[in-house]
């Protein structure tokens, strides 16, 4: 019985020494860590680690592992650094997210170079990328979201119902398991992990959206290629100027009837496809060389999931009527979505196209006019 209690305690010492040697070598690897991205911190000129409300560490253990992984992000752009020299010298705190979200396009031969930031937004910048040989053209656009703490956050649930949650597997958008209970509460208790999968899912829907419309023959840019953080898509434009937007073009007056008609086909398609852009309005649209394409989809919503997608149609459809309304081209828009919605939903899918053929051929003509709104 003496031998039982003398063994007990040993194995209690032993464990109990084990324990006070895994929190030293926990020390010793949290101090490593710290004196490395003080490193880091120095040689790049980079601002101290923050972090956002949504991910503000709860425990030392939690503060540990965010701390290792802002590390080996620096530590990562650092390695790419010295092998990856691009043109473009970006701001001090785009520097480190710029190089980390395109490292993976970088390493797969799409792109070889970042020439110019050619559009800053609210959510991501645009980058104009020489893309590798392999890819077939010479320039690429690269979407890149910004980091959570730069960005103005949406109030997005209206656009989130409906949607499972998808993340970035090979290059592809991939579905959760909607059994997945883990990544459910990860994300109703914006823990750090649910923060990256919201973050993660929103553009995935995006990159999932342009390969849709693109195949259906919707004007949108060419998807390329998807990663955690950024997009590949083909970049409208060309070395010198990006293509501007609606908004920021005058259009010849033969011009703006045929455009019209193409934005409401594009709309009609989309619905064929069970799909309604969400945020469209002469900003999302781009103008090149006479040709539109539509862009900026992350917020795309499933018309069979989402209790708001007539109204969201109708707001799309009213706005794109009131930029071609300048040109002389009125329209009841209420009625343009009303006829829209009806159409696609009344009708079996394999007649929709013609249906709308004939809508958009008759009210678009019936109701141009020429001259100019001065409102």
């Amino acid at each position: 019985m003496k031998e039982q209690e003398e063994r007990d305690s040993d194995n209690r010492d032993q464990s109990q020494n084990d324990d006070d040697s895994s929190l030293q070598d926990s020390d010793l690897r949290w101090e490593e860590e710290q004196a490395e991205l003080e490193y880091y911190e120095r040689k790049f000129r980079l601002a101290e680690p923050s972090f956002p409300l949504a991910r503000e560490p709860k425990n030392e253990r939690q503060r540990f592992e965010m701390h290792r992984a802002e590390v080996q992000q620096v530590a990562e752009v650092a390695d790419l650094e010295s092998i990856w020299d691009i043109t473009y010298t970006p701001a001090r705190f785009e520097g480190v997210f710029l190089k980390t979200s395109l490292r993976p396009f970088y390493l797969q031969d799409q792109i070889v170079d970042v020439m110019a930031q050619v559009k800053g937004g609210k959510e991501a910048n645009v980058y104009l990328c020489r893309a590798h040989s392999s890819v077939g053209v010479e320039w690429i656009a690269a979407k890149v979201y910004r980091p959570r703490q730069f960005r103005n956050l949406r109030n997005d649930a209206m656009y989130r119902e409906g949607r499972h949650f998808l993340t970035a597997e090979d290059g592809r958008p991939q579905a959760v398991n909607p059994r997945d209970d883990r990544t459910k509460r990860a994300v109703e208790k914006k823990s750090v992990f649910g923060v990256q999968v919201r973050h993660t899912s929103w553009l995935m829907y995006e990159f999932s959206a342009l390969q849709t419309l693109y195949e259906a023959g919707v004007p949108v840019p060419k998807p390329y290629g998807v990663g955690d953080n950024a997009i590949l898509v083909e970049y409208i434009g060309d070395e010198q100027v990006a293509a501007p937007t609606l908004h920021e073009t005058r259009l010849e007056d033969d011009e703006a009837g045929p455009l019209f008609d193409r934005t409401l086909k594009s709309i009609a398609v989309m619905l064929e496809n069970g799909l309604a852009h969400g945020d469209l309005s002469a900003y999302n649209i781009l103008y090149w060389q006479g040709e539109i394409k539509l862009i900026d989809f992350p917020q795309v919503i499933d018309i069979h999931a989402n209790r708001s997608a007539h109204s969201v149609l109708k707001r799309d459809v009213e706005r794109v009527c009131q930029y071609f309304r300048r040109y002389g081209i009125r329209v009841d828009h209420s009625a343009m979505a009303e006829d829209l919605w009806e159409r696609y939903a009344a009708h079996d899918p394999d007649d929709l196209s013609a249906d709308i053929s004939r809508l958009l051929s008759t009210e678009a003509e019936e109701d141009f006019e020429e001259g100019e709104d001065q409102e």
